[in-house]
């Protein structure tokens, strides 16, 4: 499923390029109705992970961009730019690559879960540590996969 819906799809387009410039992947845009006004969210993500300062750039860039090419028309609106987040799905390569070294559980399509640690991803599929034994994944076969929050993590380091 696109995180873009039809409404959102022509501000997404008109987005990438701007936020690409800032070293940024464009994730999802949504854009709600809220009361009389609508609320646009854009997430945004990079290798590395977001800073504070990235979403200040993006911000800047998004809004100046929209009030330039009159996006959103005459609405009101409220923009929010935000980062990926974890609770999000795993749904490009580019995902795979950013959270290598954190726990995954991934659905299969055939019904089937695996629960590891991604060691390495490609264009083609992820490899995750299951119980210490790697196990290669391509991403046709899954369905779902998201990143599992671990509290107390100890590293090899600390063992």
């Amino acid at each position: 499923m696109s995180p873009f819906s039809p409404d959102s799809s022509r501000i997404a387009d008109a987005l990438r390029d701007p936020l690409s410039v800032l070293g940024l992947d464009l994730e999802a845009v949504e854009l709600t109705p809220a009361g009389k006004k609508r609320v646009l969210r854009v997430a945004v993500d990079k290798d590395g992970g977001v800073t504070l300062d990235d979403i200040a750039d993006a911000t800047r860039a998004v809004s100046g961009h929209l009030d330039d090419d009159e996006l959103m028309g005459d609405h009101a609106y409220t923009l929010e730019v935000t980062s990926r987040g974890v609770d999000r799905p795993l749904t490009e390569p580019r995902h795979w690559r950013r959270n290598r070294d954190r726990l995954v559980k991934v659905s299969l399509r055939d019904g089937g879960q695996v629960t590891g640690r991604v060691t390495d991803s490609d264009d083609a599929g992820v490899t995750l540590d299951v119980s210490g034994a790697p196990e290669r994944l391509e991403y046709d076969v899954v369905g779902k996969a998201l990143v599992q929050i671990e509290f107390n993590r100890r590293t090899p380091e600390e063992t």
